[in-house]
């Protein structure tokens, strides 16, 4: 009887070997980091920050529903010895004009001032990350360095530049949209202070776009533009939404730059519930239900692109 002679079976390179080594480190040190940070000391102290964390927004929502009198007598924890809660102040927020008005005014002005630094931002970061001039390292470190620089400082400056007619070109600008001008000052401001931070996060991503995928669409004849739109922002897609969220919850909530550069017609919601206690607070009990008012589209926004922010927060921190 013949013996059967097995077929020679091919052996792993060098290189194979190394990958699948690689790829088992990475995992290892994976289920090592998901074992410390699912440890029960962890889980604790996460509950723990949690509840801290909501009890004052759980105060300040049965504070809304509780009646003036209640509100300015008692404290919100009372509420569980008298269960005395109403809809009227809901009711009388819903009812000031002015309060509709700063509400259409704030999406108006986060719209844009989400939109335009990440489409400036994008495009910057493609060119520190794809494109080699002259001095781009020096002016990449001019850009990070900005980051450090406070609002505060600029603001007077910035006020100046309005003031010489910055504010006028950029309502030629977007001459376009109606009563764009009213929110130009605010548009520009907001945007200046969000590219830095913008430029940074979004050249972080970009860079670590593998070098031959942007070789082999050079090689098929793509230019800058056509490697931008076709293989860079949907790769970037994760990162753009995550930087979204942060700077639509930055203008939305913001009031340090509605007070300066957002006055009469375009006031915001948050300069609108600043003003809204009146004259030595006596309308504060107003605050509360204003302020859940205000929270709505923010939550809606968060949770609508909630998928995304997780994916660009985790997107690049470890590799294999």
């Amino acid at each position: 009887m013949t013996a059967t002679v097995p077929a020679d079976l091919p052996l792993p390179d060098a290189t194979t070997t190394r990958g699948a080594v690689e790829r088992a480190d990475v995992g290892n040190a994976v289920r090592r980091s998901k074992r410390r940070l699912t440890s029960r000391g962890a889980t604790i102290a996460s509950l723990i920050i949690a509840l801290l964390w909501t009890i004052p927004t759980f105060g300040l929502l049965v504070t809304s529903f509780r009646p003036q009198e209640e509100i300015t007598r008692s404290g919100w924890w009372e509420v569980f010895g008298k269960w005395d809660l109403t809809l009227e102040n809901y009711q009388t927020v819903l009812a000031n004009d002015s309060l509709i008005k700063s509400f259409i005014n704030s999406i108006v002005i986060t719209l844009p001032a989400t939109l335009i630094p990440l489409v400036i931002a994008a495009l910057a970061a493609y060119a520190f990350a794809w494109i080699d001039f002259k001095g781009k390292d020096w002016l990449f470190v001019i850009v990070f360095a900005l980051q450090i620089v406070p609002i505060q400082m600029t603001l007077i400056p910035l006020l100046s530049l309005f003031s010489r007619g910055l504010d006028t070109a950029g309502g030629q600008l977007f001459s376009g949209f109606q009563g764009a001008g009213m929110y130009t000052q605010v548009w520009i401001a907001h945007s200046i202070f969000a590219l830095p931070l913008a430029i940074f996060l979004l050249h972080n991503f970009i860079a670590e776009i593998p070098g031959e995928v942007i070789e082999a669409a050079r090689v098929d004849g793509a230019g800058h533009g056509q490697i931008f739109l076709r293989i860079v922002l949907p790769l970037t897609v994760p990162a753009i939404a995550s930087f979204a969220i942060f700077q639509f919850l930055w203008v939305w909530n913001d009031l340090l730059v509605a007070l300066i550069f957002a006055s009469g017609e375009a006031s915001p919601i948050t300069r609108t519930l600043a003003e809204l206690t009146g004259a030595f607070g006596r309308n504060a009990y107003l605050l509360p239900a204003g302020a859940f008012i205000a929270m709505i589209v923010p939550l809606v926004v968060f949770f609508a692109l909630q998928r995304f922010f997780v994916r660009g927060l985790l997107a690049g921190s470890t590799k294999g």
